[in-house]
């Protein structure tokens, strides 16, 4: 419930400099601590701001508790905006080993601190200290790996330089951020906290190996692509193969979640979420599309045409808003698939300026993209039509995993053999 509120806070104060630091290629000092001291300025205001305005939030909810909760998990704010600028050199610099490893710490202290604090009853302040200690564990180990230190340096020249580029991407992802926590608002609204918990849980499950596969790619696929700006045809010919990349390994991943919602949900966190398993069999079709829009749109950025970035997530989401309200009177699982339509129109709308920049256009990705689409959505259908012939859940993830997985490699290799070289040549690399 809190969520688009803690989302909108850190578009604010990230406002697109991040993007802006890691695009210039003659960054110096000055640009870095200009940069690192706004962050922190906007982190203080936003905090403040959730302070003042957790009564009325609560209140919109008809849930008092929720009052001191996002005072105290507000705090994640400011403890995030410490280590904004460490994360983004080390990004730019392509280590994603240390950033591997500070997460991965992080994730597990913090794990250990909400399991103990949950089986002892604490309820939902479990999640708010696991927040609180994986930001402070995760900014404390940024400061001890990273070399860079920042000095009583700020310049308002640096300062505009970026924000003629950045202005442009906080509003787009200002925009992108309340539409992405809008369904949410308006179903923990509409309709009751049960089906708000069942659909949170499914989009979590679905988010991560569409969205969080596809943050952790595009760390790598935006300094790559912003070191390869002035270079169009080197630039158009790795952006295509980041986008078949992408799909590769996202697109099957989707598919077998789908396929194997049911087990999935029901073996993990028991029977009682069995409605979450719906909802993610048909969530799972709407995120699959995820890593390509968000490829199309980083090559904007590339370009520094922040402001076509800007001007598509306005065309997106009034798009998007319409459906959604359309959905909302047919209930829940339509409210689901027209998050597919959206997929596949975000798809379209983000694909025209890729077409007018590089002329490498919608039916253009489609078909770099078509091998795997028609191999992905078979081995989904092998998994349900197994999934018939049984009804024990072990056994269905026993046997649609690894023969899904099988029959994707195989048929990869006939089919789809270029793109499959491509990837394990990377992954040696």
């Amino acid at each position: 419930m809190l969520s688009i509120f803690l989302a909108i806070s850190s578009v604010f104060i990230d406002s697109g400099f991040v993007n802006a630091l890691t695009r210039k290629q003659d960054r110096t000092h000055t640009d870095i601590c200009t940069v690192f001291y706004f962050n922190i300025t906007v982190s203080f205001v936003a905090y403040w701001i959730l302070y003042f305005a957790a009564p009325y939030i609560a209140a919109f909810y008809n849930m008092p508790e929720l009052q001191p909760v996002l005072r105290i998990i507000g705090l994640s704010l400011i403890l995030n905006s410490f280590s904004a600028v460490q994360a983004t050199l080390l990004t730019i610099q392509l280590d994603f080993k240390v950033q591997a490893r500070i997460t991965i710490i992080a994730l597990i202290i913090s794990a250990i601190v909400g399991i103990i604090m949950a089986y002892y009853g604490f309820s939902y302040w479990a999640l708010v200290a696991q927040t609180l200690v994986s930001c402070s564990i995760s900014t404390l180990l940024y400061w001890v790996h990273s070399k860079w230190r920042p000095t009583l340096t700020f310049s308002i020249k640096s300062f505009k330089e970026m924000f003629s580029f950045g202005s442009k991407l906080l509003l787009s992802s200002l925009i992108d951020s309340i539409y992405g926590n809008l369904y949410s608002m308006v179903i923990g609204k509409v309709f009751s906290a049960k089906i708000l918990g069942n659909y949170s849980r499914a989009e979590s499950y679905a988010n991560f190996p569409s969205i969080s596969l596809t943050g952790i790619m595009q760390r790598v696929t935006y300094p790559v692509l912003c070191r390869l700006q002035d270079d169009e045809h080197e630039l158009t010919h790795t952006y295509r193969s980041f986008i078949k990349l992408s799909a590769f390994i996202i697109f099957p991943l989707m598919m077998l979640l789908s396929a194997l919602a049911f087990p999935f949900i029901i073996i993990v966190i028991g029977k009682q979420w069995e409605f979450s398993a719906t909802l993610l069999q048909i969530l799972c079709f709407s995120l699959m599309w995820y890593p390509i829009q968000a490829i199309n749109l980083s090559l904007l950025l590339v370009k520094g045409r922040s402001d076509l970035s800007l001007r598509l997530e306005i065309i997106k989401k009034i798009i998007g808003v319409t459906i959604l309200f359309a959905a909302i009177p047919m209930g829940i699982i339509a409210l689901c698939y027209s998050r597919i339509v959206m997929s596949i129109l975000s798809l379209v709308v983000n694909t025209y300026y890729t077409g007018k920049l590089i002329h490498h256009g919608f039916l253009d990705q489609i078909i770099d993209l078509l091998p795997t689409i028609v191999i992905s959505f078979s081995m989904w259908g092998l998994i349900m039509f197994l999934n018939t012939l049984n009804s024990n859940l072990l056994l269905q993830v026993a046997v649609g995993l690894p023969v899904g997985a099988l029959f994707y490699l195989i048929t990869s290799y006939i089919f789809n053999k270029k793109v499959l070289y491509s990837l394990l040549y990377m992954f040696r690399r």
